[in-house]
């Protein structure tokens, strides 16, 4: 039986004008594409950065910029018979957030930061609805606690900086669905979030839905959260419609050879390739490559100690009353050895302490309690002006690509600053020649040399940072989230780089993420914490076949499972 259509998206063409300089006059974002969104049903939108999924979410709202993006002739969207690129901006007002409404991917930068999250939450039913203030406030606590946010009245008073990423995101998923939209949009509303809370959010999602008979179009680069949650796929790339179709028909009998390639890039927690597949492999081939060999991982117990962490906390005050303090432990207790040449990975929730013990031993926050030993130094008591020598041997990779490389220096500036600082080469030419050679060890050409960062992509930017690190020829490399925010192929392509560096220079690595797969396929050990403490310790494949800790079982339970639907289960329960 054919379905009932919510919303028609035919022929949509979306292209920005580039600036002066640009050889192009225009590039075409979205080509052509056809889709259909039926009543109550989810439809994922899914490909990498670029290929046009939030264009056509915001062509959808009419909130593509104005002043560099034009919807080309031909181009319909059908909504209740009407087409939405005819509407006025007054009827597009009333539309959206009553009949259509959207979740966008970074909660803090969507959410007003000077106005209480209930404040916000009433503006929308105050516009819309024509509600009373008091009328507005009993719908908000309402919302809250319908979006499972504990103790609403405390919260609603609350401003965006004090909840939680979970929360944050709830609260804008509250607001998105305050005025019983028939369409709900949801831009990346998991990608940045922990396995758990995702899960949270999907379940919390999928629930709604059916309360509220909401059709819901999902955005994602990420298809084992696809699996979970969508009944029809649409899979994109640079702007055209490679494969659409059941959710079935995708992910067990893939057509097209990118949806293939999509499945195949993502680290998977029962493999672990000696190379992880990118999306050029396939696309060069035609067809799927041969099953590479699988790469061991594991301590044996007799490699060499690089470092050793006893007892390491790390405590943060603030002021309570005139004359007192809080004391909150973001790490305590903490124990660890990282060997040689190997792999630590650092796995809990936001807030678990996985980040504060990466800037404790770099000595961007100063240790309460503990040591870290290293060669025999203890690293947290030396002097600053010694542990500048043993600095050079500790790197960090940052998570954020974007905020981590200076906007105003070249890259060649960013390569050489830390070779001229630390004295490494006897000259301008000779710390060039170093950039260049570890540029193209990045797998970067020489051209990127005078390029600035906003000329890359997060991939390359990426690339860039390691190479940074690599100027310094470190020990030991710490990786913070260094790839949770990279599409699944880019991601491939930095984690192959790092086992390659790991591989060829002896690197040992801890490696700080939430993304349970990805710990797996780079991890020997895994070390698991959960507010501030270490609740479990073991090779990588140990902890995943057999977790012990309660935790630990919880986190793996919650990894997305393509083909294990979170809404079936929610309509049998």
């Amino acid at each position: 039986m054919e379905q009932d259509i919510l919303l028609s998206v035919r022929d949509l063409r979306v292209s920005f004008r580039l600036d002066k300089l640009s050889k192009q006059a225009a590039f075409e974002a979205v080509k052509g594409i056809s889709f259909d969104i039926p009543l109550n049903t989810t439809v994922a939108l899914v490909g990498e950065s670029g290929s046009g999924k939030s264009v056509t979410a915001l062509a959808i709202l009419g909130l593509l910029p104005e002043e560099n993006a034009t919807v080309l002739p031909g181009s319909r969207i059908l909504y209740g018979g009407r087409n939405l690129l005819e509407l006025s901006r007054a009827h597009l007002r009333d539309l959206r957030g009553k009949d259509i409404s959207m979740i966008f991917q970074e909660p803090m930068t969507s959410l007003n930061p000077v106005f209480t999250v209930g404040y916000q939450i009433a503006e929308v039913l105050r516009l819309h609805l024509g509600l009373s203030p008091r009328q507005a406030q009993a719908r908000v606590l309402e919302l809250l606690n319908e979006v499972g946010i504990p103790d609403p009245l405390a919260k609603s008073l609350a401003y965006p900086f004090q909840l939680s990423g979970g929360q944050q995101q709830r609260v804008m998923i509250a607001m998105a669905i305050a005025c019983n939209p028939k369409l709900l949009i949801a831009d990346e509303p998991t990608t940045a979030l922990d396995v758990t809370i995702q899960k949270q959010i999907l379940e919390l999602l999928a629930a709604l839905q059916d309360r509220h008979h909401m059709s819901v179009l999902f955005i994602t680069h990420d298809l084992a959260v696809v699996g979970e949650i969508a009944d029809q796929v649409v899979v994109m790339r640079a702007g055209e419609i490679r494969e659409k179709g059941s959710n079935d028909q995708v992910f067990n009998q893939p057509r097209d050879i990118y949806t293939r390639a999509l499945l195949q890039c993502r680290p998977s927690p029962e493999h672990r390739p000696q190379r992880l597949p990118v999306i050029e492999d396939f696309m060069q081939a035609g067809t799927l490559p041969p099953e590479p060999a699988e790469r061991s991982r594991g301590l044996s117990g007799s490699e060499p100690v690089i470092l050793e962490v006893r007892n390491l906390g790390k405590s943060f005050f603030s002021r309570e009353g005139f004359f007192g303090q809080r004391e909150f432990k973001a790490a305590h207790g903490v124990s660890f050895r990282l060997r040689r040449g190997k792999t630590l990975g650092l796995v809990g929730e936001s807030g678990s302490g996985k980040t504060t013990v990466g800037l404790t031993l770099m000595r961007l926050h100063e240790a309460t309690t503990g040591a870290a030993l290293f060669e025999g130094r203890d690293l947290f008591a030396m002097p600053k002006h010694e542990f500048k020598a043993y600095k050079r041997r500790i790197q960090i990779v940052f998570q954020n690509p974007y905020a981590s490389l200076n906007p105003r220096f070249t890259v060649g500036q960013i390569l050489c600053e830390p070779l001229l600082i630390h004295g490494i080469g006897g000259s301008e030419a000779e710390r060039m020649r170093l950039a260049h050679e570890l540029l193209e060890r990045v797998g970067l050409d020489e051209a990127s040399y005078h390029k600035y960062p906003h000329e890359f992509s997060g991939g390359q930017r990426q690339r860039i940072a390691i190479a940074r690190c690599l100027t310094m020829k470190p020990d030991i490399l710490i990786c913070d989230e260094s790839v949770s925010a990279l599409d699944v192929s880019v991601q491939a392509q930095v984690l192959n780089l790092l086992q390659d560096l790991q591989d060829e220079f002896s690197l040992s690595y801890i490696f700080i993420s939430h993304d349970l797969a990805v710990v797996k396929y780079m991890s020997d050990e895994v070390m698991v914490m959960n507010q501030g403490e270490v609740v479990e310790c073991a090779n990588s494949d140990e902890i995943y076949l057999r977790p012990r800790h309660p935790y630990t079982q919880r986190l793996l339970n919650a990894i997305p499972k393509a083909g294990e639907r979170i809404r079936g289960q929610i309509n049998a329960d």
